[in-house]
């Protein structure tokens, strides 16, 4: 799991979001639902309280999550408690599938996500 999101880029530094410490591999929860089915939490904790990307961020977990997990699961992302000034809302937009699915619609932001969550060697 952990080997997934490591190398996700951040949207304006040229580092990887484990760089940054934004994910660690603490942040990572698994849980198995049933004979197939995992739950899977992430949270992760953006660089500064009032980060303008954290949306953003959670977008390019949710996708590239989404893409490479080959099992049935259920993902929840969340920002770490506490570490951003709008936590709650943010968190409410990153777990809903519609809002989830616009936002990859939008050709500008679908182009900055790819951007972040293609590995180097792709």
């Amino acid at each position: 799991m952990e080997d997934v999101i490591r190398s996700i880029r951040d949207p304006e530094k040229p580092n990887t979001l484990e760089e940054l410490e934004v994910v660690t591999e603490k942040c990572v929860e698994v849980q198995q639902l049933g004979d197939e089915e995992f739950l899977i939490i992430i949270r992760f904790s953006p660089t500064v309280p009032h980060c303008s990307l954290a949306t953003l961020i959670g977008l390019c977990l949710q996708v590239k999550l989404q893409r490479c997990l080959p099992f049935k699961h259920k993902l929840e992302i969340y920002i770490s408690e506490g570490t951003h000034s709008t936590e709650e809302d943010i968190n409410k937009q990153i777990n809903d599938k519609e809002r989830v699915a616009a936002a990859m619609e939008n050709p500008n932001l679908r182009e900055i996500v790819e951007q972040c969550v293609t590995e180097p060697d792709d």
